[in-house]
């Protein structure tokens, strides 16, 4: 499991699309989940599924991202 918080803030945003890819070659690579804490919304696109933390309660979002 690869786990990430914040992985993109202090970055651009391509630099954060680079970083995001990166992460998702090394899961395929290793077939393995990443579990990413971030306030970025631009890099939520990258995953496969989008859970968001709602009044202390785990929502998975109803549209999949593109991951």
């Amino acid at each position: 499991m690869i786990r990430a918080d914040e992985p993109t803030a202090p970055l651009d945003s391509e630099r954060a699309l680079a970083v995001m890819s990166i992460l998702n070659q090394m899961a395929r690579q290793y077939q393995t989940a990443i579990i990413v804490v971030t306030h970025d919304e631009k890099i939520i696109p990258s995953f496969k599924r989008i859970y968001h933390i709602r009044d202390g309660r785990t929502v998975e979002e109803a549209g999949e991202g593109r991951g």
